[in-house]
């Protein structure tokens, strides 16, 4: 597939396995719209942090100190992408 076909929330899929290390999980197996941590994919406060620090250094990130903000941005895949792509206008 070409990458510039790939939609950000395949590319984010991609990168969360690839970055939490994440095995036996394709990106097809992650639901855009489920929860990222507790229930669907079931990632931790750990992998949080993991998670944050990456996306931080890949998109340039500029995550705020306001918890409940940070849980709302990475609540799900397409969440996590509408962030990303209103802190890159």
């Amino acid at each position: 597939m070409n990458r510039e076909n790939i939609s950000l929330e395949d590319e984010l899929k991609a990168f969360i396995i690839e970055a939490l290390e994440l095995e036996d999980i394709t990106p097809s197996d992650i639901d855009t719209d489920a929860p990222l941590f507790i229930d669907g994919l079931g990632l931790d406060s750990i992998d949080a942090l993991e998670l944050g620090m990456a996306l931080k250094k890949k998109y340039k990130l500029s995550l705020g100190s306001d918890k409940e903000e940070n849980k709302k941005h990475f609540y799900s895949v397409k969440t996590l992408a509408d962030f990303i792509r209103n802190s890159q206008v």
